[in-house]
């Protein structure tokens, strides 16, 4: 059974007396109906799912940043499945597959956030995305383990912190974080993470 998190809340991904091995993290989002002018109509939203693999909360190398142009970590623990452009249709808009086992002990921190491709130039923010969501599932069965449902109001955000995969006492833990930015796009996300 799914566990409905709030913000700030933390759950164990741990089952019982097993630990999970591979989880995925699924994201999506919609877009909410907007009209177009007579002769126009407005630009589809694409909203860009990434993780950040981070080392004691800090971002070591660029390349620990999964996201559409590097889809995969060089170890393979961390794969991202693909780039979606509108948030068209029911179900994850993205997915990003997490084996925790294979990750290097010295990774102790995956950070999951989305940003709006294009968002200052085309004039959008995430007061124009509806039920945006993030949740976690047992890669080995398909069954959800939590989810998190964003309710806050992003008007004028350009970017959200959705939520966190970190390691605790030796054990994997999810925390809910849906912190709203105004970050241009990827690059100024992660300066957040290297100072």
């Amino acid at each position: 059974m799914s566990v409905s998190l709030v913000k700030g809340q933390k759950v164990s991904l741990a089952k019982k007396d097993e630990r999970l091995s591979v989880v995925v993290v699924g994201l999506g989002w919609d877009e909410v109906k907007r009209k177009g002018g007579f002769f126009s109509k407005p630009a589809p939203i694409d909203c860009d799912a990434s993780a950040i693999i981070l080392q004691n909360k800090k971002l070591a190398r660029t390349e620990d940043v999964i996201y559409y142009g590097n889809l995969a970590h060089k170890t393979h623990a961390v794969v991202h499945l693909g780039d979606n452009l509108t948030g068209a249709g029911d179900g994850d808009d993205e997915q990003i597959i997490v084996k925790l086992e294979e990750l290097p002990s010295t990774h102790d921190t995956i950070t999951f956030v989305v940003n709006i491709y294009k968002a200052i130039e085309r004039k959008q923010h995430f007061g124009l995305i509806e039920n945006a969501f993030v949740r976690i599932v047992d890669g080995r069965n398909n069954t959800e383990i939590c989810r998190y449902n964003l309710t806050d109001d992003y008007s004028n955000m350009t970017a959200i912190v959705f939520g966190e995969i970190y390691k605790h006492n030796d054990e994997w833990k999810f925390n809910a974080i849906g912190q709203g930015t105004q970050d241009k796009g990827l690059n100024e996300i992660i300066q957040r993470y290297t100072n």
